[in-house]
């Protein structure tokens, strides 16, 4: 089997920045990568997904309870795996996932009060790595940026938000985020220095580098 790794954080973390200079390194020593990334927008199979984050059954995410959005994730990841990279997977290839069931976890959790955290997370990860049989992360890398940098990040990117991209979401995305890494042993980077500023791309590079090559190689 391949080698997976996945890259998460917070919306304007840097997790497709990260990826791709992850994937293009690895390459450049002469392994086997693939980069995937989640939401896939270009699959048919994301049309759940496309409606949920665009507002379409409910301008705030709650109007979706955990765990039918979190199928909606599930179901086009699923149609990715099987479609497009589950053979270089299976033929031994390092696939580098922006995003992956991580996100339903950071994301879903922020809806449910903690005391059904335990059970979401069971739920979760047996749904999508048991009976959906996605491969499960050999290594998930958490980019840590407080959620007035990522505010500030998403703004900057100019982009139609969508309905996950504001404060109130955020700021219990970021707490369900600490409540992950510490429950599935995420190994948490953060991006910015003691001064509050965000890190350069190439210096939080370097660090998801070492540590792939210290917990992988």
């Amino acid at each position: 089997m391949g080698t997976l790794i996945v890259i998460d954080g917070l919306d304007g973390s840097g997790k497709n920045t990260q990826s791709k200079r992850l994937a293009e390194r690895l390459t450049r020593e002469g392994r086997r990568v693939r980069l995937v990334s989640f939401p896939d927008y270009d699959s048919p199979a994301c049309q759940p997904v496309k409606m949920y984050l665009g507002g379409e059954f409910g301008s705030d995410p709650e109007a979706v309870n955990s765990y039918a959005a979190s199928v909606f994730f599930a179901v086009d990841r699923f149609a990715s795996f099987r479609l497009d990279w589950k053979k270089d997977y299976d033929d031994g290839a390092i696939i580098i996932a922006n995003r992956y069931t991580t996100a339903n976890a950071i994301h879903q959790l922020t809806k449910l009060p903690s005391e059904q955290h335990e059970s979401f997370l069971a739920w979760l990860y047996d749904f999508e790595f048991q009976k959906l049989g996605l491969p499960a992360p050999d290594l998930t890398l958490l980019l840590k940026v407080p959620v007035e940098k990522s505010l500030e990040l998403i703004e900057v990117r100019g982009e139609e938000k969508d309905i996950h991209e504001n404060r109130d979401h955020l700021e219990k995305a970021f707490a369900a985020s600490s409540v992950c890494a510490e429950k599935w042993n995420w190994d948490v980077l953060s991006c910015v220095n003691q001064e509050g500023e965000m890190l350069s791309i190439e210096e939080i590079g370097e660090r998801v580098y070492d540590l792939v090559k210290e917990k992988l190689w």
